[in-house]
């Protein structure tokens, strides 16, 4: 398809990501802080190391079918954007609208945010001083309802997020080298890790029966998935540079569904290693139960080295976020939907660059307004109400054009969709029983876009409706 006249001059995206890169963005955006941080949080709500699993095997099938729905639509789709691609076309603009304005304002800033937190809470291990409050701000934000508190390390994190922006800004091959490289190191630390653990010989079986006082029940099962599936979020943003991959027909399918299958055995291990050498109540009281367990075994110095090697991990999974969350404000505003000058490529480096360094500017803010576990409860929130609009879109779309080329169908359909659907439904409403004021900031925070919808729809250029996918940049 020719582009319109006007277009013909525009710089655009550029296909550099090959299948490697593709598989590294999924993995790597998907494993960052929470296989660290996490399993406190989920042992505290289920009680045993049992449980603990069964709530990592159902969050991860109930990832892994969002990612085979997911594999049919990026390969029929593969528009910059992602989710703003598929619900477009499957619901209309106004929907695709509310999910890129959702991510840019909540759910891809605020994950940044997180991932930014959890960097410095594993750097104060070795810097102290990071946790400090180095400021106390008159807003009931804070901790309990209290003063909003201002760490030294929160300014670290906004540096390092304003870095990885820089480095994007200059190109997505190296924004992908990156995320290849540092990728395979993370995942090769990981595994070191698990071994040390299982064959150390400081573990017991008799730990995996362990139990703690826990609410349990199907409050507590959802809460603690809730915990689980902020550590598998991340899966589906390769869809987002869709078109800066290569052969999208095939590596994205390959990507999204190898991936996440890398990604549940490897979070299976690390448990099963967590469990092994701590009994429940040690998890439970572990801030970082990686480091714990690496402490027991070898002291302050396999402490350290778990420390790094999360840092190491929350550093790709941030640099991920920055490289697929600024193409959807790039494909809303190419669309007309928002500032004309986010929609602007670099005419040599070919990236998004005002779109990068606006998902980065708000992202290196929002750390500043909560505590990780908070952040990452309006990140789950915001984001799942999407996921099960996105996973319904295949359906529609089977229906709405059945002759689009579809490389990759899915495996089970319609099954695996509603399924998923419905699974989150039923998390969406545990989490804003469970968690009121994060859950209600996240819808407040979707519903203010409606009137900007609006807005840009009545400003809209010329092409008077949305771009075809095949001009996003393919």
């Amino acid at each position: 398809m020719n582009e319109p006249a006007g277009l013909q001059a525009r710089p655009t995206l550029q296909r550099a990501l090959g299948l490697a890169a593709a598989i590294s963005i999924v993995v790597g955006t998907t494993i960052g802080s929470g296989i660290f941080l996490v399993p406190k949080d989920m042992v505290l709500q289920v009680g045993t190391p049992g449980m603990v699993f069964a709530v990592w095997i159902f969050g991860g099938i109930l990832s892994l079918f969002g990612a085979l729905t997911y594999a049919e639509m990026a390969a029929a789709l593969p528009g910059a954007g992602g989710e703003y691609v598929y619900l477009t076309e499957a619901y209309g603009p106004f929907w695709g609208f509310i999910f890129g304005w959702t991510q840019l304002w909540v759910a891809k800033s605020a994950s940044i945010a997180t991932l930014a937190t959890a960097f410095y809470i594993y750097a104060a291990n070795f810097w102290p001083a990071l946790e400090q409050v180095a400021m106390r701000l008159p807003i009931p934000i804070g901790p309990g309802g209290g003063p909003l508190e201002i760490r030294n390390g929160q300014f670290l994190a906004m540096a390092l997020i304003l870095g990885l922006a820089w480095l994007n800004y200059f190109g997505v091959k190296i924004g992908g080298n990156v995320q290849v490289a540092v990728t395979v190191v993370k995942v090769a630390l990981i595994v070191g890790i698990v071994l040390v653990g299982l064959g150390s010989g400081h573990g017991e079986i008799s730990n995996f029966g362990s139990s703690i006082p826990a609410a349990a029940g199907i409050g507590g099962f959802f809460a603690a998935l809730v915990a689980a599936l902020w550590a598998y979020d991340g899966w589906n943003n390769v869809g987002m540079v869709s078109s800066e991959i290569k052969n999208p027909a095939r590596n994205l399918p390959i990507a999204l569904i190898g991936g996440m299958l890398a990604i549940i055995a490897i979070y299976l291990a690390a448990n099963l290693a967590y469990f092994y050498v701590l009994p429940a109540a040690a998890v439970a009281k572990a801030d970082r139960v990686a480091a714990e367990m690496m402490r027991t075994i070898l002291g302050a110095s396999g402490a350290a080295a778990v420390s790094v090697a999360a840092m190491i991990s929350i550093f790709a999974a941030l640099n991920g976020s920055i490289l697929t969350g600024s193409r959807v404000p790039y494909a809303m505003a190419r669309d007309g939907l928002f500032f004309k000058s986010v929609a602007s490529v670099h005419p040599r480096h070919h990236t998004p660059g005002i779109s990068i360094v606006a998902v980065s500017g708000w992202g290196a803010v929002l750390l500043l307004s909560g505590q990780y576990d908070n952040l990452y409860r309006l990140v789950i929130f915001a984001s799942w109400i999407l996921y099960a609009l996105a996973a319904g879109a295949v359906i529609v779309l089977r229906r709405k054009r059945p002759e689009l080329h579809r490389p990759y169908r899915v495996l089970g359909y319609p099954i695996v969709p509603i399924l998923f659907v419905g699974v989150a439904v039923m998390l969406l409403v545990s989490t804003l029983l469970k968690s009121p004021r994060e859950s209600i900031t996240g819808l407040l925070l979707i519903v203010i876009g409606i009137p900007f919808y609006y807005y840009w729809k009545k400003r809209r250029g010329p092409l008077g409706g949305m771009v075809d996918p095949a001009l996003r940049g393919d």
